[in-house]
């Protein structure tokens, strides 16, 4: 486990595969650690592919500080990631990711362009449905029980106990916090996640999509996903200049059926994501 400071921030990471290997930089949804079941089994694929792998916990996951910094969620996870890139002196790679890993690699290829060789990205959160649960879950529900028991209540949440435990440290981060301040923050980043008929992905405008001009696999979501619309895939495939729509190698269902995958020791919602790992390296390897 190696931690590096961004801009005040510690972050969890570490590299897979050989240093002077291509590198891919793999991105989970949620708030799910880079250790969540799935995530270190496809990137030994990718790394048994031919490259090396660069895995990190975003802010407020896993082993990471907790930071409610940024004028988003999103936001401070993208600018993050730039900045980590650039304080490891990474000058060239390909971003990998699904759900809010999606989201992000699209969000800081539009702020790095030049650095970004290629983008692989599924389960792209879209929807008038799916960014309000976004804005519930991960910004109303805290705001709520800041109104009721102030940052120690908030520091209780379920959300957050596994980052404590990973990382003691963070319950201090939560309670250095006034709890209106953070309530308004709270205000701020919901807005982060408003659905815009303009663009499928809050934060990124058409003109950013268009400079995005690497090549591009975008995942077609299944018809039946609420939390990742099928329409919200389609249309950043359009936006992109050089992306291609793909189908998935799993059935419709997946993402409902992720949520009944029980609570057990080597499983999780992205347990399936070695499934992707040829389509990755066979995208990753044309030249």
């Amino acid at each position: 486990m190696a931690k590096q400071d961004v801009g005040g921030i510690e972050i969890d990471y570490a590299f897979f595969g050989a240093a002077d290997a291509p590198l891919v930089i793999l991105t989970p949804g949620g708030r799910y650690p880079r250790d969540t079941p799935g995530l270190p089994q496809l990137a030994a694929e990718l790394v048994q592919g031919g490259y090396r792998v660069l895995s990190w916990d975003r802010p407020n996951c896993g082993a990471s500080d907790i930071s409610f910094d940024g004028a988003s969620e999103s936001v401070l996870h993208a600018d993050t990631l730039v900045g980590l890139t650039a304080a490891l002196g990474l000058e060239r790679f390909a971003l990998v990711g699904g759900s809010a890993g999606s989201r992000i690699s699209l969000l800081a290829a539009a702020r790095m362009p030049k650095y970004v060789s290629k983008i692989f990205i599924w389960w792209v959160s879209g929807g008038a449905i799916s960014l309000a649960q976004l804005a519930t879950y991960y910004c109303a529900d805290a705001a709520a029980a800041a109104t009721k028991g102030g940052m120690a209540a908030v520091a209780a949440l379920p959300g957050f106990a596994d980052q404590i435990a990973r990382n003691p440290r963070n319950r201090e981060l939560i309670l250095k916090w006034d709890a209106d301040a953070f309530i308004a923050k709270m205000q701020l980043w919901a807005e982060g996640y408003a659905y815009s008929r303009v663009s499928p992905v809050p934060g990124i405008s058409a003109e950013q999509f268009a400079r995005l001009t690497m090549p591009a696999i975008v995942l077609r979501s299944g018809k039946s996903d609420l939390s990742h619309t099928r329409e919200a895939s389609e249309q950043v495939a359009a936006l992109l200049p050089n992306a291609q729509l793909v189908e998935p190698p799993w059935p419709d269902q997946e993402w409902n059926n992720c949520g009944m995958i029980p609570n057990a020791p080597g499983r999780g919602r992205f347990e399936r994501w070695p499934l992707l790992a040829p389509m990755i390296l066979e995208f990753l390897d044309r030249r």
